[in-house]
């Protein structure tokens, strides 16, 4: 007996959960975004501190994003500022490793970077999506180039030792292959008017539509070998010219059962995030040219290798405590009247300073992120002349986690430097607890896993834990939604004559935007305060 009840129509959090299980994080947010349900960075474009601080003065710990964009902004405002800042550079964790460069860590490794002239490793971060309009911002005030860091390669390749015999797959062909079988499954549920409840009729028309086009299926509604699904997961043989043109399809479906059990479907999803979509960009000539562009900025006003061991405040001033980073010495002081602090909370939770019980409570609070980097360069850039990989990540189920390829450079036919690990959690932990000779071993040991090329054309390495790196102690602060509830607004806020901002007081940690709108934040409550008193 056929039931007389009319289709329900979808809700909108419906639409949404069936789009984003299909589809993706990254059609979902565009539909989202369609129906004004999220909106993106509250960077608006250079700030106008107006009005008159009447000589304040403004001490800044930490010549990071944060500390800088404060600097500059604070300097311009007509504030006295100077900044102390523990390394003899600018730029905090932005940061890039070239050859000649020296780096100790804590328990004393030295590390010397013997990487050719051109090359270099980012340790902290790499990439700055479209939409971090703030650090974007910033890069053109201060004419730091910019190019395309690619994300998505679907040349490269995603692999599992538990998967295929341990053999990597190309990424175009696990997407293609899931996206495909998916697709189909929904377009046959649709077909036997198992939607029925949730789509109505005409939209069930749209949705075959929209499944074929989007899974590559055939007249059928099947994922099958063909044209369609060659043209996503690549040919047999490519189409090309003269009598041997005509193309091969391809065959070798991997099916459902088997991708599922691969766990492969996780690596695809990486460029859906918000934060992964394109278009990403990198400076030119690495990270670290921001850090070194805010640097030349702000000669004038930065002291280097300065230590912070104690910072006091009172209803007058804030005197903070330094000794020199390197050579110790006797202690010297600096004094204003406001602090802003942008040393990491892993570091600031251990130096002397009055502030309220709240604000402690909540500097205590925030433990720090496990994180390793591993850059390895190469005699030759096999990458693009054997495999074709332009650009981008190849992921693992190995400790390496990734593998990332330079997004420079191409075609030019000498050495490379890859990412040969990018660890986290508690494998990194592991990483770290390894000299870093050991470290750099390992990342070739595992990749040569994925490319047998490793073991003819590797030089030498470079290995970052930051759990060593002694002005971090961590990569970037690890908030929980129960200890943002109870701690973030009381580590925001003004405590006397003492503000916080950095990665850690921001809703996008581990990113430098998070670093420049906190800044931006602070300083502007700041301002308000000190032209309203």
């Amino acid at each position: 007996m056929s039931s007389t009840k009319a289709p329900t129509v979808m809700s909108r959090r419906e639409l949404l959960t069936l789009i984003g299980s299909v589809a993706g994080s990254a059609v979902s947010y565009r539909a989202m975004a369609g129906m004004g349900l999220v909106s993106e960075s509250t960077y608006k474009g250079p700030i106008k501190l107006e009005g008159n601080p009447r000589g304040a003065s403004v001490l800044i710990l930490g010549a990071g994003i944060a500390g800088m964009v404060a600097a500059m902004e604070l300097r311009n405002a007509g504030y006295k500022v100077q900044v102390l800042e523990y390394n003899n550079r600018a730029g905090g964790r932005n940061w890039s490793l070239r050859g000649g460069d020296s780096y100790t860590e804590l328990g004393g490794f030295t590390q010397k970077c013997e990487f050719d002239p051109g090359l270099y490793l980012n340790p902290g971060p790499w990439r700055i999506p479209y939409h971090h309009h703030g650090i974007l911002d910033y890069c053109r005030r201060l004419g730091v180039a910019l190019e395309p860091f690619v994300q998505v390669n679907y040349n490269a390749f995603v692999h599992s030792t538990e998967a295929f015999g341990g053999k990597p797959q190309r990424y175009r062909e696990i997407q293609a292959d899931y996206h495909g079988q998916i697709a189909e499954l929904l377009a046959k549920a649709t077909n036997q008017k198992k939607l029925d409840a949730l789509v109505s009729k005409e939209d069930q028309e749209m949705l075959l539509a929209s499944l074929k086009s989007w899974g590559a299926l055939d007249k059928d509604y099947k994922y099958a070998p063909g044209e369609a699904s060659s043209n996503r997961r690549g040919f047999q043989k490519a189409p090309s010219g003269g009598l041997s043109a005509r193309p091969v399809y391809s065959t070798d479906i991997t099916g459902m059962s088997e991708l599922l059990k691969s766990q492969l479907w996780a690596s695809i999803s990486a460029g859906h995030n918000y934060e992964m979509q394109t278009t990403l960009f990198q400076p030119v000539g690495g990270m670290g040219r921001i850090g070194e562009a805010f640097g030349r900025e702000l000669a004038s006003v930065i002291q280097y290798n300065a230590k912070v061991v104690k910072i006091r405040q009172d209803s007058k001033k804030v005197a903070v405590t330094y000794v020199d980073a390197k050579s110790g010495g006797e202690p010297r002081t600096a004094s204003a009247d406001y602090c802003l602090c942008t040393i990491p909370l892993s570091v600031l939770s251990q130096i002397d300073i009055n502030v309220g019980a709240k604000m402690q409570a909540a500097i205590n609070a925030v433990p720090y992120m496990s994180a390793v980097k591993v850059g390895l360069q190469f005699k030759r850039r096999f990458w693009e002349q054997d495999e074709h990989i332009y650009g981008g990540i190849s992921y693992t189920n190995l400790p390496i986690r990734t593998i990332g390829y330079p997004n420079t450079g191409y075609h030019s036919g000498g050495k490379g430097v890859l990412l040969g690990a990018y660890v986290f959690g508690p494998n990194a932990f592991e990483f770290t607890a390894l000299p870093p000779a050991e470290r750099v071993k390992k990342a070739y040991e595992y990749g040569a896993m994925i490319h047998p090329q490793y073991k003819q054309e590797f030089e030498n390495g470079i290995a970052v834990g930051w759990h060593r790196v002694p002005w971090t102690l961590g990569c970037a602060g690890g908030w929980t939604d129960e200890t943002r509830a109870q701690h973030y607004d009381n580590l925001c806020q003004l405590d006397n004559r003492i503000l916080l901002a950095g990665e850690h007081a921001s809703y996008i940690p581990a990113w430098q935007e998070g670093a420049v709108t906190s800044s931006i934040d602070a300083i502007t409550r700041l301002h308000q305060h000190v032209v309203n008193r």
